[in-house]
């Protein structure tokens, strides 16, 4: 059985529904840290090994969508596995990108007559990520002026009330001198501002323990609600009284978590993919090098973008076969030319996935940062489904794939974590 606590003979279960891979885990690690078994799936539709754990991280690979499109599959991730132990509805946690990409307003929109109320916190400050008069700041600075959104060509001001009246969402702000009063002052502003029609309540916060008391003040709300952040909101959620508890009955996925523990690992290199444009994905890379002297190859854009056609598509495939075949720890990353636009991310992602896939068979361990680069990597050697064990940092969950021998894999967002994160995740691998 698994080791989350068992309240008042009920259970309660989440679904967390994230537009990316690496957000999906680095959110629900936080459960798994409280002692739920925690699955991540890369296909709503197609979950049944992960319906029977405590917590389900789906990620529904929307933030690059239309906004219909990303609020519709949001939806339907939500009708599907909405529902844990004993057909008992999930508490539901909406994983936003902490730097506001993606879809998240239209997506958080769309959940409101499924799921009450949204909680919309999105603060990470051990990350840096804070939130003040309802806008989002990354280390002090405004997230609006940052390189972040300059990268995603987004412009303005990280207003969050302002982007989800948007979408016709009735909005408030929370201040931080209200969560500074504490979990009483904060549930009393909430259920005041739920009573007078508001749909979405916005809670400033710059600490830990300010999120903490956001968690502590909503988490047992008697109207429905659903919560919207990132990693920082999930972890203190998963430690209120109320966070995560487990069934009798529910025993079959923690049994699995120890079956998997106790099964082969694939033996083999380590494999780490940089598919993010970051300059903190490129100094962890540098780290990465530095510290392990790892084998390194930098593929151009142009290489990605013809695939098998383009001139060195073979020679470089068959430099990765020979690398990793002979037991050598390889780091690939994406260069940059004139050409680079951020929106054709997914495209090259999947190529240098279909570039690496043919030696894949022998990687013993994924480091992946970026999520659609994790996804794509994923995705194409038929892994759908991860069960999440412990984090190297935050942000940097490492988890084990369910089919036997298992690898080892480590995601990680493009633009946060220390310059060690991805020296860190390789470490962790040397260590199980």
């Amino acid at each position: 059985m698994s080791m989350s606590k068992v309240m008042s003979g009920k259970t309660t279960s989440w679904l967390v529904i994230a537009d990316d891979l690496s957000g999906a885990a680095d959110c629900a690690i936080g459960f798994a840290a409280a002692g739920a078994c925690t699955m991540v799936t890369l296909d709503a539709a197609a979950a049944d090994s992960a319906l029977a754990a405590d917590v389900i991280a789906a990620d529904v690979d929307s933030r690059r969508m239309a906004p219909a499109q990303a609020a519709a599959r949001n939806v339907e991730a939500w009708d599907r596995l909405g529902h844990g132990h004993g057909d008992q509805p999930r508490r539901l946690y909406k994983k936003i990108d902490s730097t506001l990409r993606g879809n998240w307003a239209a997506e958080t929109a769309a959940l409101l007559p499924h799921a009450g109320v949204a909680i919309v916190a999105p603060a990470f400050p051990a990350t840096g990520r804070t939130t003040l008069g309802g806008c989002v700041f990354v280390s002090g600075e405004p997230l609006g002026e940052s390189d972040i959104w300059r990268l995603e060509g987004l412009s303005g001001r990280a207003d969050m009330a302002a982007l989800l009246a948007a979408h016709d969402v009735r909005t408030a702000v929370v201040a931080l001198e209200v969560v500074r009063a504490g979990a009483a002052a904060v549930r009393a502003a909430v259920d005041a501002l739920i009573a007078q029609g508001t749909q979405a309540v916005v809670c400033d916060a710059e600490s830990e323990v300010d999120i903490g008391v956001i968690a502590a003040a909503t988490a047992a709300l008697s109207a429905p609600t659903f919560w919207v952040g990132s990693g920082g909101l999930a972890r203190a959620l998963a430690t209120t009284s109320d966070g995560v508890t487990a069934s009798a009955d529910a025993g079959t996925a923690p049994d699995a978590a120890d079956a998997a523990d106790a099964g082969a690992h694939r033996q083999g290199p380590v494999l780490a993919l940089v598919g993010s444009m970051s300059g903190v994905s490129g100094r962890q890379a540098a780290l990465l090098r530095a510290r392990t002297g790892m084998d390194h190859l930098e593929i151009a854009p142009q290489v990605l973008r013809e695939g098998p056609a383009h001139g060195t598509w073979q020679t470089l495939q068959d430099d990765i076969g020979a690398r990793l075949r002979a037991g050598h720890d390889l780091l690939i990353g994406i260069g940059r030319d004139e050409a680079f636009d951020t929106a054709e991310g997914p495209r090259l992602s999947n190529a240098l996935a279909a570039l690496v896939l043919p030696s894949f068979d022998c990687v013993g361990g994924l480091i992946a940062t970026g999520g659609e680069t994790a996804r794509a990597m994923l995705a194409a050697a038929d892994i759908a489904t991860l069960q999440l064990r412990h984090e190297v940092e935050p942000g940097v969950p490492l988890s084990r794939t369910l089919e036997q021998p298992a690898r080892h894999v480590a995601t990680k967002a493009g633009a946060f974590g220390s310059d060690a994160a991805l020296w860190l995740a390789w470490r962790a691998m040397q260590a199980v």
